[in-house]
Order: C-alpha cells, then structure tokens, then sequence
C-alpha cells in the first residue's frame, strides 16, 4: 500500500487540503483573508483556500520530521525578504498561523504533543497516518506516472518505425 512518501508533494498537498475542509475542526480565521504568511511576503496569499492548503503542509511536514514545533516549523515557512538595494536577509514565517493551524489539528485529532527524548513538539497520530496515507493511496492509483511515460516512449517508438518504413518504400519507389 503507497505511503505518503510515494506521492507527489505538491498532489498530496493540494488533495489533502480539499479533504481538510471537509473537517468541521479546520477552518480559515476570519483575519485569515487580510494576513500575509511572513515578514518576507509583500501581500497576502492569493489562492483563497491558502489556510487549508497550509494546514495540509504543516501535517506533512509533521509526519516526515517528527516531534515538530512552532519555532522549526516558522523557519520552514520563511524565506527572504527583497529589501530593495539592501541585502537580503531571511526571515522567519508567521508563528501565529502556524500555531492556530496546529491547535486546530490537534483539535481535529491528526496531531499530538509528545516528547521523544530531548525533542518536544507535535508528532502525527495514527488518524491522521492513516489520513494522509489514503490520499497517496487515492494519487498513485490515479496515474502512475511511470506507466504513462513508458506507454508515451512505445508509442513515439512505433511512429518513428513507421516513418522509416515509408520513406524506404519511397526510395525503392523512386
């Protein structure tokens, strides 16, 4: 059975995110439409449904790193800020989104606090394994990727054979 691992990020993500707002839990703040993601940004997110696909990126980033807090999870989301003539500097994502975004999947039931030793933070739970598994699972039964391009390089094969076949048949014409 595919994992989360099989599938495309960005398909995952973006089926994740429709499945997200079918949760009663999970649902954008009413500041949601005015706030920018970061410093680094210049406007906020154009994409109107921007909170669910966020929430579907933090519970990934959740399960591929383990006990995940708000503070690893603003340096993933940051980036660099264009300060016009002035250097670039990086910085940090917004801790408020993320925060919000994480209370209410641990509302909904996908994430947990946990420690792991010396590591504290969120750590996905079975549901939400199992949630994110039966995505993939949905994605890589829909294309395999693989399969099409072999199809795709059989079929330009079979036309180039054909074309020498005719233009044989030309010259023997001639």
């Amino acid at each position: 059975m595919p994992t989360m691992y099989d599938a495309e990020p960005q398909e995952l993500i973006s089926k994740a995110a429709e499945e997200l707002k079918k949760v009663p839990e999970i649902k954008a703040p009413s500041w949601a439409q005015f706030v920018k993601t970061g410093m680094h940004k210049e406007r906020p997110p154009a994409n109107e449904d921007w909170w669910y696909m966020r929430s579907a990126s933090v519970l990934r980033s959740i399960y591929r790193y383990g006990p995940v807090g708000v503070s690893k999870l603003r340096t993933k989301y940051g980036g660099k800020k264009n300060r016009g003539v002035k250097k670039e500097h990086f910085y940090k994502g917004s801790g408020s989104i993320l925060r919000k975004s994480l209370q209410q999947l641990e509302k909904a039931g996908f994430v947990k606090f946990a420690e792991k030793g010396v590591h504290k933070g969120r750590i996905i739970t079975p549901k939400g394994k199992s949630f994110l598994d039966k995505i993939a699972t949905k994605i890589h039964g829909i294309k395999p990727r693989q399969e099409i391009q072999i199809e795709a390089k059989k079929e330009v094969a079979e036309i180039r054979q054909e074309q020498k076949a005719v233009k044989k048949a030309e010259e023997k014409s001639k």
